[in-house]
């Protein structure tokens, strides 16, 4: 199946749109010292991957993700031809927000500089590319950190399953599915971000990490202390095989057919619309 021009623009704005939200909330906690707690900035990247999705899913489906595109065409046929060119208009959206991110905010990083003596590229300069992409906690060593990214992803992909399944008679609605996944996000990223940044999206570490190696980070960015670029990588890319064969095998299998799920979709619907109706007779 041909790829349209179209699906990999949706590809690379729905990647930009995640990271120009995201990294723009960030660099305000680390340069303008905006009062974001963990729940917050879980929240502003939750809500920037639903807009992502409302305006790009109906073209491309809004993968934005690589883990999620290796997950789809594993479990829901999505086409293998596919992947590479979706994997790489991610990749390049999330590049360009980063870059768009540090244009914007370029004053506040030169007064940064000058206020603090740390400067772009220097051994302490780790926080101001962690604005970017992610590094993990200083007591987590490559597999405490691969394991969160990879138990995180694992569930974000397994969520996303449960809601696109249309046997799942308690899926979101189609126009609350990128409200529903950007939920997800915030709740995974409140419950553990402290601890890895909640990467769980290879582009949206590495598309960052290339764009500040080469804007003056370099080794501090690529490929970072003890290469660990590469966890956040690798370790989603596994969480979402084990995502999406965990929901198959433990939750799909056991859920009704589809006749039987519309059956008791219409039970529920049934046995609500009385009280609804009286309400509206109260009311």
């Amino acid at each position: 199946m041909s790829i349209s021009k179209g699906e990999l623009i949706a590809e690379f704005i729905g990647s930009f749109i995640l990271i120009f939200i995201g990294a723009g909330c960030v660099a305000s906690l680390v340069l303008n010292g905006s009062e974001f707690g963990m729940w917050e900035i879980s929240i502003i990247w939750g809500l920037g991957i639903s807009l992502a999705l409302y305006m790009t899913a109906a073209i491309s489906g809004a993968h934005i993700n690589p883990a999620v595109t290796l997950s789809m065409a594993l479990y829901r046929g999505f086409p293998w031809s596919k992947v590479i060119p979706y994997v790489c208009a991610q990749v390049a959206g999330t590049f360009t927000g980063a870059a768009f991110v540090f244009g914007l905010y370029y004053p506040a990083f030169v007064s940064y500089q000058e206020s603090t003596g740390i400067v772009i590229g220097g051994e302490n300069s780790q926080e101001m590319a962690g604005i970017f992409s992610t590094y993990p906690a200083v007591y987590l060593n490559w597999f405490s950190a691969g394991l969160v990214e990879m138990c995180l992803t694992a569930m974000l992909i397994a969520g996303i399953f449960s809601f696109i399944d249309e046997r799942n008679v308690f899926a979101p609605p189609k126009f609350l599915f990128p409200l529903a996944v950007g939920i997800l996000v915030a709740i995974l990223g409140g419950a553990f971000g402290s601890m890895t940044g909640f990467a769980m999206n290879p582009a949206r570490d590495f598309g960052p990490k290339l764009f500040t190696a080469l804007a003056g980070w370099g080794e501090v960015a690529l490929p970072a202390q003890n290469w660990y670029f590469l966890v956040p990588v690798i370790a989603p890319l596994i969480g979402a095989v084990i995502g999406g064969a965990a929901y198959d095998f433990l939750i799909r299998k056991n859920l009704p057919a589809l006749e039987q799920g519309e059956k008791v979709k219409e039970i529920m619907e049934t046995r609500s619309s009385p009280q609804r109706e009286t309400n509206v007779t109260n009311v």
